[in-house]
């Protein structure tokens, strides 16, 4: 699986180089083998962000460094292309537009629709909160933002999405992708844990909770994040279509 990420990182136009980032030698090992550029790590990093962190520490000639989560073996190529190019596109805008308190845009990263009502109440797909510019607001595990008066009509936030599925429309799934500028990810790995990043597990907050400003996308097709076993099952039967086949050659 990993590998297919690698694979799909390497499709993207603006892409120029993939480096799979493990403190697992067997990851490392099977990258290696398959003729692919791998980094051991050291093992005791609390999050992807710090791992690949280590290693962009050693990349002076790289501004821009983008994180493809090794769960996302789905994700097209077109949406990596288009999350690097919305973080340089906010350098040509002016400080006061592009940001809070004058600040620039530090990372970007994509969401796509949530269609199910099982996504919008499951910890496992995580939901973003996206304002008018946007700039990513909130990221949880919880259904956010949260429809006080449909679940008070219903009972429930659960009974609310299935009476009104229209309200499937207000939530939208985190992406596994984030593009950095190098100094915010170094900077990033060098703040310790923030409270919401530990509550929610979620080492996005730690950024937000430091006043970066993070802009968020629409993925340009949806993708299957794998955490858990059916997950992967349902990866493995889109990976082995024909379907799949040719779109991953676009």
């Amino acid at each position: 699986m990993i590998c297919l990420v690698v694979e799909r990182a390497l499709a993207a136009r603006n892409v120029e180089r993939a480096i799979v980032a493990t403190d697992d030698e067997r990851i490392f090992a099977a990258v290696k083998s398959a003729g692919y550029d791998a980094a051991m790590t050291r093992a005791e990093h609390r999050s992807g962000t710090d791992r690949i962190a280590e290693i962009a520490a050693e990349l002076d000639d790289v501004d821009i460094v983008v994180n493809v989560q090794g769960d996302e073996p789905l994700i097209s190529p077109l949406t990596i292309e288009r999350a690097v190019e919305a973080l340089g596109e906010t350098g040509k805008r002016g400080r006061g537009e592009a940001g809070r308190n004058g600040n620039d845009i530090g990372i970007a990263t994509t969401w796509e629709a949530i269609e199910s009502a099982a996504d919008v109440l499951n910890p496992d797909v995580v939901k973003i909160v996206v304002d008018d510019c946007e700039r990513a607001v909130y990221f949880s595990r919880s259904p956010v933002p949260y429809p006080r008066d449909a679940a008070r009509r219903h009972g429930s936030i659960e009974a609310a999405i299935f009476a009104e599925p229209g309200l499937l429309s207000v939530f939208r799934k985190h992406t596994g992708l984030y593009v950095y500028r190098r100094e915010v990810l170094l900077q990033f790995a060098a703040w310790p844990r923030s409270t919401l990043e530990r509550l929610e597990s979620l080492e996005q907050l730690r950024a937000l909770e430091r006043g970066v400003n993070i802009r968020a996308i629409e993925a340009s097709t949806p993708s299957i994040g794998v955490d858990t076993s059916e997950d992967l099952e349902r990866v493995r039967e889109i990976v082995s279509s024909s379907r799949f086949q040719v779109s991953s050659s676009l």
